[in-house]
């Protein structure tokens, strides 16, 4: 047997350390290779590290939260002479990482079943305190309510008919019996790791360091709500439905041939502003880790459906943790989306190191005034921000009524001007 120590790697692109969000395998596990044994954080991305050689784990370097130098010892393995050891079969884990005994499995396969079969007799045991007639009891049987956390206000504190009805309709007032109201204590300590701490940095550095300024500006958007429809109707059945994130990055993509400065990075270091030919798109993405960006590169040339599917592509990735650290990095622009919860305006958080985000509200049918008349048109408010150090406020404006204008007649996004 021979002792295998396994060095924290070099992840790329100047990184000096990263930090353990989780650890895969414990002391006393036996690996195969390429076992996935840990996920470490950099700046830039989470990275799954695998196991360099097949073996017993002897030791570990860190635990969540702690950085680890490049190049120090983050895992040593025992192995065999041969250079590979073949670990026994583990037990299946929960998420708490003990295997389930035997006894407990059972009890949870009873306990799945009993719920059924006992329900009926619960709520009759639960009903035979309280007085009220049989058809009383049933209907409360099956709205599902139990009738002794009702007062009757019969003879003799029976529950009547009137007084089920009423608590069904959410209309019982004082005839449930209040619901007692106990104080709660205690305190959770959540340690700030991983990916939520990369977002903490970023957003505070980006606030920091960054003078934004805000943008709001409210589209009709019932031609292209219609265009949208349309392009919904001819899709496969199977296929998913087009949202306005393909109409609206297409639109942008033709906007910024004539704002170019809004389609740029800022290199501190070298005190440069890197304006780009290509649009590569970041998609603010809210995933079970907190936000992500994963990148639709080259959206100039990319056509709608197209677009359509990238997003979808990039987004899944990021929520599902599959994405790669390239499809996380190098956007020259973002959009972000609420979706059905855009609300009505919203001040988004630059995307540093670039100048421009642009958010996107709820879509919403309102009042308006359409060539004196009042008309029921879509109306959806894009909310967005500039550096305020490389981008005008006239340019920051001018550009979103070029997006507007886009969006308000959707033909013009695919006219060549």
């Amino acid at each position: 047997m021979s002792r295998y120590v396994f060095k924290m790697p070099d992840l790329g692109e100047g990184t000096v350390s990263a930090e353990v969000v989780e650890w895969k395998v414990k002391v006393g596990d036996t690996v195969k290779e390429d076992q996935i044994i840990a996920e470490v954080m950099t700046d830039k991305a989470a990275v799954e590290i695998p196991a360099p050689v097949s073996g017993r784990v002897v030791s570990i370097t860190g635990k969540p939260g702690d950085m680890v130098a490049v190049g120090s010892e983050l895992i040593a393995f025992e192995t065999s002479d041969s250079g590979s050891a073949e670990p026994n079969p583990a037990p299946a884990r929960n998420a708490a990482g003990a295997a389930p005994s035997s006894a407990a499995a059972g009890a949870k396969s009873q306990a799945a079943a009993a719920p059924a079969a006992t329900a009926p007799a619960i709520a009759a045991a639960t009903s035979a305190r309280v007085m009220a007639s049989p058809a009383t009891r049933r209907k409360a049987h099956v709205a599902g309510v139990d009738l002794a956390t009702i007062n009757g206000t019969g003879p003799g504190g029976r529950i009547s008919a009137q007084d089920l009805e009423s608590v069904i309709a959410g209309k019982a007032g004082s005839a449930v019996k209040p619901v007692s109201r106990t104080a709660r204590k205690g305190v959770e300590e959540i340690k700030i790791i991983g990916v939520r701490r990369v977002i903490a940095e970023r957003m505070s550095a980006a606030k920091r360091n960054i003078p934004h300024f805000a943008y709001v500006e409210e589209v009709d958007v019932t031609e292209l709500e219609s265009l949208r429809q349309y392009v919904n109707s001819r899709l496969p059945k199977a296929a998913p439905s087009m949202t306005y994130l393909p109409f609206l990055v297409a639109a942008l993509v033709r906007v910024l041939e004539r704002f170019p400065q809004c389609n740029a990075v800022y290199d501190a270091e070298r005190n440069l502003i890197l304006r780009h030919a290509a649009v590569h798109v970041g998609i603010a993405t809210q995933t079970p880790d907190g936000l992500k960006v994963p990148v639709v590169r080259h959206a100039e040339a990319r056509s709608l459906h197209d677009l359509a599917a990238e997003i979808r592509r990039v987004s899944e990735a990021a929520r599902s943790n599959k994405a790669t650290r390239e499809e996380l990095i190098g956007s020259t622009i973002t959009v972000t989306s609420l979706g059905r919860l855009g609300g009505i305006a919203s001040t988004p958080v630059i995307n540093a190191p670039e100048v421009a985000i642009v958010g996107v509200n709820k879509a919403v049918e309102r009042p308006v005034v359409v060539d004196g008349a009042i008309a029921v048109r879509r109306i959806m408010n894009l909310s967005s921000s500039f550096d305020h150090r490389f981008v005008d406020g006239f340019d920051a404006a001018a550009m979103i009524q070029a997006l507007k204008e886009r969006l308000e007649h959707p033909a013009t996004i695919f006219i060549q001007d």
